[in-house]
């Protein structure tokens, strides 16, 4: 059996679509361990074995892909908060960075794990998408849904939600 290096490891955006009022227990504890307290809410995570594990056990309640660089830079400028305040990069500079943009880099190739920086807000609220969703957030983006698994995907509608 392989054992999975560094490289291997991608980013991963994960964004609550649905509401959990009705949801199983354990669905409502996998959302609440990442962080996705609230519909519309995003995560940037790496693709270890326990984040997977936890995105398929709330996958009718999430969808999650790969980010691109794009995505990522674009998340944190417009999205990211340290406390209360907008991410600029006197902020970026405090923890450590030259900007926001290496600031970007460095967490799209995992060398900095956001929700472990000092005074960062681990989640993005995003609004809901433009246009809507495509799907019923009920079904699987596999059957033309919004939830689940959807790859290189999840860049178009993180777009339209920031």
């Amino acid at each position: 059996m392989e054992t999975e290096t560094a490289e291997s490891f991608k980013c991963i955006v994960a964004v609550k679509v649905r509401g959990e009022v009705s949801a199983q227990r354990e669905a409502r504890e996998t959302t609440a361990l990442l962080g996705l307290s609230h519909t519309n809410h995003a995560v940037l995570i790496d693709n270890r074995p326990a984040y997977r594990g936890m995105l398929i056990r709330a996958q009718s309640y999430i969808t999650w892909g790969e980010a691109s660089k794009e995505t990522v830079t674009a998340m944190i400028k417009q999205r990211g908060r340290l406390g209360s305040q907008k991410f600029t990069d006197e902020a970026a500079k405090k923890l450590g960075f030259n900007s926001v943009d290496d600031l970007a880099e460095a967490v799209y190739n995992l060398r900095a794990d956001w929700s472990q920086l000092e005074g960062v807000t681990k989640t993005f609220r995003l609004r809901p998408p433009k246009k809507g969703y495509r799907g019923k957030t009920k079904k699987s983006y596999r059957a033309g849904g919004e939830a689940g698994y959807r790859g290189e995907a999840i860049n178009d509608l993180v777009r339209r939600m920031i």
